[in-house]
């Protein structure tokens, strides 16, 4: 029978509990920063919707410039961006809807799963008007049950971020932070 080596023995004892202290250090600390009531926030941008609401089941109808009514619950996994302009919209409101696009954009290959929904008055300009197309799918709430996340002040929009089965995640008033919406649809559209 061979006799261990002591030294060899401890060595590789040591190596163990290196290795092994390397895969707990991250666990150890996460239990001392929750201990400590330090908490990881994954907040949005986006405000959200309470009570919750689920326009496919309100039936909450809109109206398609090409016909037909709105599928709240898609057969896809996809989100859907509703845009809801105010009085008026013009160029601060046009400029909204672009950077909504370029947000949908920015998700790369995964673009198609993220619907834009623009729903009341398009813009006037009728190059404006053109360029919507390219992007948006145009509708009308013929209830007005959107009614209250529209804004009242001319030239400007508010969006909402619709899952797909209808159920409304977050809202974006007016003014809203186009980036930060971007950032939000990056974190939820995968």
């Amino acid at each position: 029978m061979n006799a261990v080596d002591p030294v060899a023995l401890r060595k590789s004892r040591l190596k163990l509990l290196l290795v092994a202290s390397i895969f707990a250090a991250p666990f150890v600390l996460a239990m001392m920063l929750t201990l400590a009531g330090w908490q990881p926030t994954a907040r949005g941008n986006g405000l959200p919707i309470n009570p919750q609401r689920n326009f496919a089941q309100e039936r909450l109808p809109v109206q398609l410039a090409a016909g037909g009514t709105w599928a709240w619950r898609d057969s896809e996994p996809r989100l859907t961006l509703v845009a809801l302009p105010g009085p008026d919209c013009a160029a601060r409101c046009y400029d909204a809807l672009t950077a909504m696009a370029k947000a949908r954009v920015m998700l790369n290959r995964n673009q198609s799963r993220l619907r834009l929904l623009y729903v009341g008055t398009p813009p006037a300009d009728p190059q404006q008007r053109a360029g919507m197309a390219n992007y948006w799918q145009l509708g009308e709430d013929v209830d007005g049950k959107l009614a209250q996340w529209r804004p009242g002040t001319p030239d400007s929009v508010a969006a909402l971020l619709v899952e797909s089965d209808g159920t409304a995640l977050a809202s974006y008033p007016a003014g809203f932070d186009a980036s930060g919406l971007a950032q939000d649809l990056q974190k939820v559209i995968k």
